[in-house]
């Protein structure tokens, strides 16, 4: 897998993730500034084949990213059609159900931070063991061990029980041991799986007010 950034550190330094596989390759997420020697890059690796997203905050470059390999298809949910703030030919609107966009490679509809907000499970990372690739869908704290929700985090606006529990159904039919997040050293190494589980019912028994 390869990470594409920007340095010195832009916005907020976030990062995206290009998913390399015998079957194509997935961008998760766009940064926003896109130069030549990033494209020779990743055309050196094989391309772009689908461009897809954690949440709307990554669309200003997408078509940009599109049209720097071919045109490539954009996956946008049709729940966050709204913050489309630039059609293009190469966007196509999703209904949200699990879409399989290369053999292994499948994006995930979970909610919360934003309707369309998704995360993409890679069935052959982590050496076979699954990997999660989230954003800020789902956010790795800096220990490391957790994760965490948010509906905003500029404006630190928590998530409802609801959504944390609807985010748990979407991902958790899922095999997944490690979780990339948004930011270089957000990763969750091993033990993904268990510490989104965990994570969710310690963030629901808070918000609730339960012990």
């Amino acid at each position: 897998m390869l990470g594409i950034g920007i340095e010195p550190s832009f916005s907020i330094g976030q990062r995206a993730l290009l998913v390399q596989t015998d079957e194509g390759n997935v961008l998760y997420d766009c940064v926003s500034a896109l130069d030549s020697g990033a494209i020779e890059q990743v055309k050196n690796v094989g391309g772009i084949d689908y461009i897809c997203f954690s949440h709307p905050h990554f669309y200003d470059s997408m078509v940009e990213f599109s049209g720097a390999f071919g045109g490539v298809p954009i996956i946008v949910p049709e729940a966050d059609r709204e913050h489309v703030m630039r059609p293009d030919p190469a966007i196509r609107y999703w209904d949200g159900q699990p879409l399989e966009l290369v053999s292994g490679v499948t994006l995930i509809q979970c909610g919360g931070h934003f309707d369309g907000s998704a995360v993409l499970h890679w069935a052959g990372g982590a050496e076979g063991r699954g990997a999660l690739l989230v954003g800020d869908s789902i956010t790795v704290v800096p220990d490391r061990r957790y994760v965490s929700f948010m509906t905003s985090y500029p404006n630190l606006i928590p998530m409802s029980a609801e959504k944390v529990t609807n985010i748990l159904d979407a991902v958790l039919p899922y095999e997944f041991d490690r979780i990339y997040g948004g930011w270089w050293d957000r990763n969750v190494m091993s033990g993904g799986k268990d510490a989104v589980n965990q994570s969710a019912e310690r963030y629901i028994q808070h918000i609730e007010g339960s012990d």
